[in-house]
């Protein structure tokens, strides 16, 4: 008697992912040989404590006389004065000129990413990813049934090349997914950068006679570094939607909250959103936490000290580089990109765990030859690290 299953999911449910696999093998290690002396680089875990304000609105809310119905189902696409409030939020900080009716709250980024690709597409979709990306993206595309459509990374900057996404193109794409502040290379998208962007699907989708959706994938829009700007996407192109995780900027990754916009200046917006709404029926999700809607509600624009990251980027950056390493100076995130000193860069990820430094390699970003580094830790573990590194560097000859 045998037994058929989608193979698919035997294969995404047999092997973790390249950041999954480190983490779980530097938890290993560090059982081995103390958890100080592993250098664990692998994931974007926040080591920086949330907002105050964060834990005051949990407490605030558990004490109040309704703490009991806190746990209660809420609405499908969320509790509505939770969205109202975030919605006057976004209206505040940005001009939004949104609403209620047009934000559904979500298990976090993955979910509003997961929804947004089922609600907009059909079979024999394309959806564009511009590398680098994070390496997910590709199963949550396939997952709804689309094809992701890979536009090689733009070095030196690694912004989006507007010319190289008009060249991907066709009649059949249906959305084109962009991520700034970016994972992995912690590069921040200028604004020139993405007028062009959006000119240019402007452009073919009148070519096309169909929308063509830029899908904002947002998780670090806090997280920006002084001197760069982020702009608000949906100001620049009609037909954006955004999808949103607090887990970064509230540093509360493992509580999965989010959501999705849909600007009222969106194709045929209602329809688009009733989609979201069906799409995230047929997915299971019969809403998102619900003590966390109301956290999110409160704390939406609160962010976690930037400063922190920022410090940490300068300090690994100019210490890497000292090295000898080749790196791109973060503008944002907690991330830092630096090149390989050989071409495969997962061989010489390998090589960094014989220092028990566990760096990711960027071919699963869609971008060989790179390595990301996620300096999301306390500062005293950079500091430690550092000899480590130096090992590293000699070990492939190079020069302090």
């Amino acid at each position: 008697m045998s037994l058929q299953l989608p193979e698919k999911s035997v294969e995404l449910g047999s092997a973790r992912s390249v950041m999954r696999e480190l983490f779980e093998y530097g938890k290993k290690r560090a059982a081995a040989v103390g958890a100080e002396n592993v250098y664990d680089f692998s994931l974007g875990n926040p080591s920086v404590e949330p907002p105050a304000q964060v834990d005051e609105c949990i407490r605030a809310l558990l004490d109040a006389p309704q703490a009991a119905s806190l746990h209660a189902y809420t609405s499908a696409q969320g509790d509505a004065g939770c969205r109202a409030a975030i919605a006057a939020s976004l209206n505040r900080r940005f001009a939004a000129g949104a609403g209620a009716d047009d934000l559904y709250l979500t298990v976090g980024a993955a979910a509003s990413l997961t929804i947004t690709f089922h609600a907009l597409c059909c079979p024999g979709d394309e959806v564009l990813l511009l590398a680098p990306f994070f390496a997910e993206y590709r199963v949550f595309v396939e997952g709804a049934g689309a094809m992701p459509v890979v536009v090689p990374p733009h070095a030196p900057d690694f912004e989006p090349d507007a010319e190289a996404v008009r060249t991907a193109l066709t009649p059949r794409t249906k959305a084109v997914v962009i991520n700034s502040p970016n994972n992995p290379s912690g590069v921040v998208f200028s604004r020139e950068t993405l007028e062009k962007l959006a000119a240019v699907l402007r452009e073919k989708a009148a070519e096309y006679g169909h929308p063509i959706f830029l899908v904002t994938d947002e998780p670090y829009r806090e997280l920006v570094f002084a001197g760069r700007e982020a702009p608000w996407v949906p100001a620049l192109y009609a037909d954006t939607i955004v999808c949103y995780s607090y887990s970064k900027a509230l540093s509360i990754p493992g509580e999965r909250i989010g959501y999705i916009f849909v600007p009222q200046s969106a194709a045929e917006h209602d329809r688009v959103y009733a989609a979201v709404c069906g799409a995230g029926r047929k997915l299971g999700f019969v809403n998102a936490p619900a003590l966390f809607q109301r956290v999110a509600a409160a704390c939406d624009g609160v962010t976690v000290d930037v400063g922190i990251y920022e410090r940490n980027a300068a300090f690994l950056c100019d210490a890497l580089t000292a090295l000898g390493f080749d790196c791109i100076p973060p503008q944002g995130t907690f991330y830092l990109f630096m090149k390989s000193p050989v071409p495969d860069a997962a061989a010489f990820c390998e090589k960094a765990k014989e220092f028990d430094l566990l760096l990711v390699p960027a071919d699963s970003f869609s971008c060989p030859g790179w390595v990301r580094i996620a300096f999301c830790v306390p500062a005293e573990q950079l500091q430690r690290s550092l000899p480590a590194f130096e090992k590293l560097a000699q070990a492939f000859g190079l020069q302090k």
